[in-house]
């Protein structure tokens, strides 16, 4: 059978709390969807048998299971290389979990699996604002800060299938460096993730008198979207926290930018919802900070997946590839 007859692949996107997933055609159009609890399942073979229950309807939805070409899945610690999710500290199985073999035998389909950040790099070569770039640099951020390095149109796994991990460049490294789940101190996740914008917000409030909307705010409930919020208010201190954290990130990518020469740098993640207000800050900064031979050479973008379906999409685009 031709892959004109097999128009579709599934994504999943694997997290901690929820598993959802998504059958998708070519456009990137998402078909049906279904879900089911991650948590629910402490044995690794269980959520695989219920994964397929739940995926049976909407696949005989659209003509079954030959019009399926594979199935990419984004995780935590997702290994491209070995197939697994290897020691994710948020999931409940422990230890290396073969999940694209387990998905293959009970589908029998191929299985891909990668990272969360390389899918929605993935996702957004195949069906965002990356379509027809062969460089690029995609930054997720979340309640950490993830990457996906794309070089020569190819994924960059490195020699382990864990290359990519930017989020944990260290930009700080005074004696008050932010402590990282890594075990490192001053990573730029600690600063630039949705929980280190929360953390800037709320040291901003101690050390500025200035007035804000976050005051009225229990701040240890503060938000990013509150920050997001208030700063389209014309908050002076979330827009200060905005701009802070803008300057880190485009810091970053000007170091970032020395090893690839990307195209452009592409973000994705609740804190881009504060769209110029976050990013005028990203680029003012990398262009003050990038080397004089890589100026003016990459963009700086935001992602153009939609934000309730891209970890879907971008799971998917892997199940193209295999």
């Amino acid at each position: 059978m031709s892959t004109a007859d097999k128009p579709y692949v599934i994504g999943l996107d694997l997290g901690g709390t929820n598993s959802v997933f998504g059958i998708v055609d070519a456009r990137g159009e998402i078909k049906a969807t279904t879900a089911i609890k991650t948590k629910a399942y402490p044995k690794v073979e269980e959520f695989v048998d219920a994964a397929a229950n739940a995926l049976e309807p909407i696949i005989d939805a659209v003509g079954g299971i030959e019009t399926i070409k594979g199935m990419g899945i984004g995780a935590p610690n997702g290994n491209y290389y070995t197939g697994n999710i290897e020691s994710a500290p948020n999931l409940v199985w422990k230890g290396p979990v073969p999940l694209a073999k387990l998905f293959q035998e009970k589908l029998n389909i191929p299985v891909g699996i990668t990272n969360d950040a390389n899918a929605a790099a993935i996702g957004e070569m195949t069906y965002g604002v990356a379509r027809g770039m062969k460089d690029f640099v995609m930054i997720t951020l979340g309640t950490g800060v993830g990457s996906g390095i794309v070089v020569n149109g190819q994924l960059v796994y490195g020699s382990d299938g864990f290359a990519g991990e930017l989020g944990h460049a260290i930009i700080d490294r005074s004696p008050e460096a932010r402590q990282c789940g890594c075990g490192r101190k001053g990573c730029l996740e600690t600063y630039c993730s949705a929980t280190g914008i929360v953390r800037t917000a709320q040291e901003m409030l101690l050390k500025d008198s200035r007035p804000s909307k976050l005051r009225d705010l229990n701040p240890e409930e503060i938000t990013g979207l509150d920050v997001s919020v208030a700063a389209r208010d014309g908050d002076a201190i979330a827009l200060e926290v905005l701009k802070y954290t803008g300057t880190l990130l485009g810091k970053a990518c000007a170091n970032f930018a020395l090893f690839s020469s990307p195209e452009a740098f592409i973000f994705f993640g609740g804190p881009t919802r504060s769209g110029e207000l976050l990013m005028e800050h990203v680029r003012k900064a990398y262009d003050e900070d990038i080397l004089n031979i890589f100026k003016g050479h990459a963009k700086i973008l935001l992602s153009g997946l939609s934000g309730s379906d891209a970890a879907v999409l971008g799971a998917s685009a892997l199940g193209w590839e295999l």
